[in-house]
């Protein structure tokens, strides 16, 4: 694992895991193709590190909405005690955090198969095929109708049902923002809460999955001496996973996803051309 080797991977897990075009893809690719992974040769720990760099990006462009859940959360704590002065307070802050974990509970169904999804990672042409889907369901999203839902009007089975496309979205190729987003915006919210709320569900996902690989990167051991290689890698996935965040959320404030639609399918045909050539 050179320096490079490290920006050019923190450069797509910081790009490709919030703009719909899917990291666990590119990163597939890069590994099947030229030779280039995280998980591989005693580098599990950099994929644990390269996450939490994503795991920042988020905290820090949402820290506004993840200050207000957290004292939402300590004061409806504090007046459960006190029913009386609780009559009446709203705490939106409190019932987004709600909705984000009801969000997150698909993803424990998933838990038993994770590991014999793991087969699909290595069949480039299943990837290269699920980005050009993901290139369509993109499309489709664009011509599709926002609703006005937001944290104070969306309901438990809209954040369920965000949730579950979550979780089918760990397949090899299918952007979990993407489709994240637009389940939001098929059960009925605006767009701009659609990425909110996709990118603040993403943080528990993040989180959940980080703690399961540190264990298994302790337990393989690990090569202090990349850790600095390591380190520039992840502050390259945090610098530039804010900034493909808010490059997200203008474009999603302006229009659509019509652009990243025809990156896909493109990226997704070459993907396939390649495999059967190298």
């Amino acid at each position: 694992m050179t320096i490079w080797n490290a920006i050019l991977l923190g450069l797509v897990q910081g790009i490709a895991e919030f703009l719909p075009i899917s990291s666990s893809g590119h990163l597939s690719i890069l590994q099947n193709l030229f030779g280039l992974s995280t998980t591989e040769d005693g580098h599990l720990f950099f994929d644990v590190l390269l996450h939490l760099g994503a795991l920042v990006s988020v905290c820090v462009v949402y820290r506004a909405d993840l200050r207000r859940m957290i004292r939402d959360c300590m004061d409806m704590v504090y007046l459960a005690g006190n029913p009386q002065q609780s009559k009446g307070k709203r705490m939106p802050g409190a019932r987004l955090a709600m909705m984000i974990l009801l969000g997150t509970l698909p993803l424990v169904l998933i838990l038993p198969i994770h590991k014999k999804m793991e087969v699909l990672y290595g069949s480039t042409v299943f990837i290269g095929l699920i980005l050009m889907l993901t290139g369509c369901m993109l499309y489709v999203s664009d011509r599709m109708m926002p609703g006005r839902k937001n944290g104070g009007t969306m309901r438990v089975r809209d954040a369920l049902l965000v949730g579950l496309c979550q979780a089918v979205a760990t397949i090899p190729g299918l952007s979990r923002s993407g489709t994240t987003i637009t389940a939001g915006i098929a059960v009925g919210m605006n767009r701009d809460f659609a990425v909110k709320f996709s990118f603040l569900l993403s943080i528990p996902a993040i989180l959940g999955a980080n703690i399961l690989n540190l264990f298994e990167a302790a337990a393989n051991g690990i090569d202090w001496r990349y850790v600095p290689a390591y380190l520039i890698g992840t502050l390259v996935a945090s610098v530039t996973g804010i900034l493909a965040i808010r490059l997200l959320k203008y474009i999603t404030h302006k229009g659509g996803f019509g652009k990243f639609c025809y990156y896909c399918w493109g990226a997704g045909l070459i993907t396939v051309i390649l495999s059967m050539i190298l």
